[in-house]
């Protein structure tokens, strides 16, 4: 269970690492459309529609290494006054009962629209848009199937805290 626990943490590790350029690279096509509206008074609409693209894939692959540092998003009504071994039941049961079936679902229809989108060849419906919004939509399949493989890790993690703790 370890060895599974290892590699599912240093995939979303690799994911983490992935997505920290992404965001450099957004930050620089942010940086080159400021300037060039403000100094030239214009844009491209791929432009502004690559920051976008980057903006989402910057949130859809960085949710599993997100979830691996528990910071989240995460409403707490009672689970900082549990028990080590509470708070593990808690993750187990929310990941086993909840997380588990929403990444199912997400996974299974954002595949589905994302090959219906690439079989038609879909694209920017904007003159100059950029080409291909089928990889946007892939991307969240691969999103929530990096947060799945985070969530396995995180609930065999709970589970060695239920079987070990006291």
């Amino acid at each position: 269970m370890q060895k599974i626990i290892r590699f599912l943490d240093w995939l979303s590790e690799k994911a983490g690492a992935f997505v920290s350029w992404i965001s450099v690279l957004l930050a620089i096509i942010i940086g080159i459309d400021v300037v060039v509206r403000h100094i030239f008074k214009f844009t491209y609409v791929w432009m502004i529609e690559l920051e976008v693209y980057l903006f989402g894939m910057l949130f859809l692959l960085a949710s599993g290494y997100t979830f691996k540092y528990e910071k989240h998003v995460r409403v707490d009504v009672f689970y900082t006054k549990l028990s080590e071994k509470g708070k593990a039941w808690v993750n187990f049961l929310g990941g086993i009962c909840l997380l588990i079936p929403w990444c199912y679902v997400v996974i299974v229809s954002s595949w589905y629209y994302g090959l219906a989108s690439f079989m038609i060849k879909e694209s920017s419906p904007q003159p100059g848009g950029l080409p291909a919004l089928y990889v946007l939509k892939f991307c969240v399949t691969l999103g929530f199937t990096l947060l799945l493989l985070q969530g396995v890790s995180h609930i065999l993690k709970s589970l060695q805290t239920i079987i070990t703790k006291k």
